[in-house]
């Protein structure tokens, strides 16, 4: 497996000659370029995970991708193009894209504050037949499919979490891998801090890995 990281919660993630590019937000750049994409998979409707000024230069250059967005983000997105193009991911279901099966999980986006609306939020999961978990994307949420992961996208810090539920998250899932997303609202030093916590409190048999910035990496 291949992922590249384009900054916060957007993964290219390469399995088996499979590409799928995960939440193109507003505070990730280089992606704008892609090509080739037999998915985009959106999570939720933030502009840091859907940034739909981008959007539509994207779709245009990937025109065999599937679209998937948790129905909320699907319905504001099928509004503006009248092809319709966008799928709903609804919790449960799940579509074959390439030689992967990426099915769809969770369903809410985590508590910001209690009086701010909590909106749809998909957690995907890639994998194959022999090993249905290889990689999951959970966006802004802890959602625990209660299975094996192999590698898991980690939010490392945002508005709605503290770093203790990132690291109970952390241990609870166990992947092989962990590679920290959602980081982009930190400094450098501050990224430095979350980093080593998540690092020194993982389950011993997990591997924390920082992925370079828009370079593929084998995990």
């Amino acid at each position: 497996m291949q992922i590249t990281h384009f900054g916060h919660s957007c993964l290219l993630v390469e399995i088996d000659g499979t590409k799928v590019l995960f939440d193109p937000g507003n505070f990730s750049h280089g992606f704008e370029g892609i090509d080739g994409l037999d998915a985009i998979l959106i999570t939720h409707q933030h502009p840091d995970h859907c940034d739909i000024a981008k959007l539509p230069d994207l779709v245009a250059a990937n025109p065999d991708a599937v679209l998937y967005a948790d129905p909320q983000t699907t319905a504001q997105l099928n509004a503006d193009d009248v092809a319709g193009r966008w799928t709903a991911a609804h919790s449960g279901g799940q579509v074959e894209i390439g030689s992967l099966t990426a099915r769809f999980t969770g369903g809410r986006h985590a508590v910001i504050h209690p009086e701010i609306p909590v909106v749809d939020n998909v957690a995907y999961i890639l994998g194959t037949a022999e090993q249905p978990g290889r990689f999951m994307h959970p966006g802004d949420s802890f959602y625990i499919p209660f299975e094996k992961i192999d590698v898991l996208a980690l939010p490392s810090a945002a508005p709605w979490m503290k770093i203790s539920e990132s690291v109970d998250y952390l241990r609870a899932m166990a992947p092989r891998v962990a590679v920290p997303i959602h980081q982009a609202i930190l400094s450098d030093a501050g990224t430095g801090i979350h980093y080593g916590r998540l690092s020194e409190m993982k389950d011993d048999a997990t591997e924390f890995k920082v992925l370079a910035k828009e370079s593929g990496t084998e995990v």
